[in-house]
């Protein structure tokens, strides 16, 4: 598993300093690559690293461009951490056995689901009736499509995605919970990344809907109904309850939960374990458990209640003041 580096600079791009023949036989940090790897820096704060880093060849910025042809090869480019994304795409690409089955033959497919033939289904997945996989996409191992669910061209889905599971619809009735039959599918747009165990429930009457671009991690959970807006991304553990309606370019923190029925604007970011009780509609960073405010205020309430207790102390000591002078 090795590249050239002139074939890496001729398939990305970018301003090259060095060999074109030096071969390259992995991808690593600055702190741990070796002579045989390519390395990337993309913080000034890491810039000690890039003279101390034993790697063949670093991707830098045009700022650190001197300081890096000081050490040896480099790569410049405006965006250095964006090369390395795509230089990982290209490294994948290169290095992937073209050799497997694009159907697993332990997948099940049922006769009436449409599967591009470009799509690759990993092993044990199911695609149940009516269901679209669309080009390029990639179902890994266990993955779970149900009944008219749509997934998009070029998306990843990881192992054990659940798409168009029941949302949790009940009635209560007489003390006891009557189903509400999920009727909705869920629709997913292109080029979205689903981790590892996720479950997006299908909707109950109107569709669930992610849209083009969104990056979900591991086990989140997404409910009835919901809708994601293009390019947002929703970190582990997080939850979405029922028809909250996310906007586009969104980030929704590790752990963190959005309650149902609520909107958050586009350009909204909320921090990890967050948890979002009335809904928002200007971008901002926001942060809290109770109550959520934007980012600025709760960090400044927040440093006040860890300094509740001197406060209380400082109370008591006055009013102790006051009582004796009234003696």
């Amino acid at each position: 598993m090795a590249l050239r580096l002139g074939d890496i600079v001729e398939s990305l791009g970018g301003q090259f300093h060095g060999d074109p023949e030096q071969w390259i036989q992995k991808l690593a940090p600055l702190e741990t690559a070796r002579s045989d790897a390519l390395s990337f820096l993309s913080h000034p704060k890491y810039k000690s690293q890039l003279t101390t880093t034993k790697a063949a060849c670093v991707i830098v910025s045009p700022e650190m461009a001197t300081l890096a042809q000081a050490r040896g090869f480099c790569i410049v480019t405006d965006n250095p951490y964006h090369y390395f994304a795509r230089l990982t795409q290209l490294w994948r690409a290169q290095h992937r056995r073209h050799d497997e089955p694009k159907v697993h033959p332990s997948a099940v497919v049922h006769p009436s689901a449409h599967v591009d033939a470009s799509a690759r289904i990993g092993p044990l997945c199911v695609i149940e009736r009516g269901a679209s996989i669309g080009a390029h996409t990639w179902l890994k191992s266990g993955v779970t499509v149900g009944e008219y669910c749509v997934v998009g061209q070029r998306c990843i889905v990881h192992a054990g995605v659940v798409i168009g599971a029941d949302g949790f619809g009940f009635a209560l009735y007489e003390g006891r919970w009557e189903k509400i039959e999920q009727l909705g599918v869920v629709s997913i747009g292109n080029d979205v990344e689903i981790g590892a165990n996720t479950c997006i429930d299908r909707g109950a009457l109107d569709d669930t809907v992610i849209e083009d671009g969104v990056k979900l991690d591991n086990l989140v959970q997404i409910g009835h109904n919901v809708q994601i807006g293009a390019h947002t991304a929703v970190a582990g553990c997080a939850g979405v309850a029922g028809s909250a309606r996310i906007g586009a370019h969104c980030t929704v923190g590790g752990g963190a939960v959005v309650l149902g029925h609520l909107e958050l604007a586009e350009g909204v970011h909320i921090s990890a374990a967050s948890v979002v009780m009335r809904s928002i509609r200007q971008p901002g960073q926001y942060s809290g458990v109770f109550p959520i405010d934007e980012n600025a205020s709760w960090e400044k309430n927040a440093a006040t209640l860890r300094q509740l207790h001197l406060l209380r102390d400082r109370i008591r000591s006055i009013e102790l003041a006051l009582e004796s002078q009234k003696k």
